[in-house]
């Protein structure tokens, strides 16, 4: 194969790489890398990964080094390169969970700290520098912002005066008795691309297709396929019954009294959903897990 048809695309390795790779998973691509390896193999000829910190990716892809990268857009902001990669799309997906993740700016409970503006003079500790000055300087405020290398929950209180720290839920900044006072960037995972690499036609074609496949599998992840069996005399009450994600796939069975019905609705509503259809008369119901959604 001719070596230029090869996309390279950075993975993030850390936090966002057991949930990337599962995606990936979902999606189709299957990727395997030793603990020790920062070149993942992905069984696609045509792609070629490399596994960095999430924080690195947006500048290779920015220089070229990288065709395209996964990482967050807090990252993005942080190398200031918003203007310099293109977006291709966003993930709703975190380490957690799907969604959105905040860097806020949190403090002891004891603090005194109220506002932005009681940082003046102060000492704040973050991975994200240059995102807190920026915010820091938004509010006409002047404070010493330094870089933690981690562990900066710990340092509140006891080697800074505050922290610009990143939460899904806020439970660990509950637990380690630290009181949001402020966000200060939301940010989702992104798919970017380098603008030269978003210029060629086949690497262009074939990031949209892997965000095609990622997409789909981010639509199922909170979804289940439900198969059943219905009288025809009970299908009206059980349509009603249904939340689905569009209308309802009905079959005819060889008993001609009967129907098979399928749907795909929210696995949340499963439970609750199940004994329902059973008691009105829907039978050999089956829940099935999906893949991908592709709308």
């Amino acid at each position: 194969m001719d070596t230029m048809n090869k996309l390279r695309l950075g993975l993030p390795k850390g936090s966002l790489q057991e949930s990337t790779f599962r995606m990936f998973l979902k999606a189709g691509f299957h990727i395997n890398v030793s603990s020790r390896s920062y070149h993942p193999s992905i069984d696609d000829s045509e792609v070629e990964p490399v596994l960095l910190r999430a924080q690195e990716i947006p500048r290779y892809v920015e220089s070229g080094i990288l065709d395209a990268g996964i990482t967050g857009f807090d990252w993005v902001v942080e190398n200031g390169v918003e203007s310099k990669v293109v977006e291709v799309a966003e993930l709703l997906y975190a380490k957690q969970g799907l969604g959105k993740v905040r860097w806020v700016l949190a403090v002891p409970e004891e603090s005194r700290i109220k506002d932005v503006k009681d940082l003046q003079g102060k000492s704040i500790a973050t991975e994200v520098v240059n995102v807190t000055k920026n915010y820091l300087k938004k509010h006409g405020v002047k404070a010493d912002v330094e870089f933690s290398w981690g562990a900066t929950e710990v340092k509140a209180g006891e080697l800074v005066d505050a922290i610009v720290e990143i939460t899904e839920t806020g439970s660990s900044l509950k637990a380690n008795k630290l009181r949001i006072v402020d966000t200060i960037l939301e940010s989702t995972t992104k798919l970017i691309a380098n603008k030269r690499a978003w210029q060629d036609k086949w690497k262009k074609h074939k990031l949209e297709e892997i965000c095609l496949l990622l997409k789909g599998a981010l639509a199922a992840e909170e979804k289940v396929g439900l198969k059943m069996n219905v009288k025809r005399s009970n299908l009206s009450r059980i349509l009603e019954m249904l939340p689905a994600l569009k209308e309802p796939t009905i079959s005819n069975l060889t008993n001609p009294n009967w129907v098979a019905l399928e749907i795909v609705i929210d696995e949340k509503v499963v439970r609750e959903l199940v004994p329902k259809l059973k008691k009105a008369g829907a039978q050999g119901i089956i829940e099935y897990p999906l893949n991908k959604i592709i709308l």
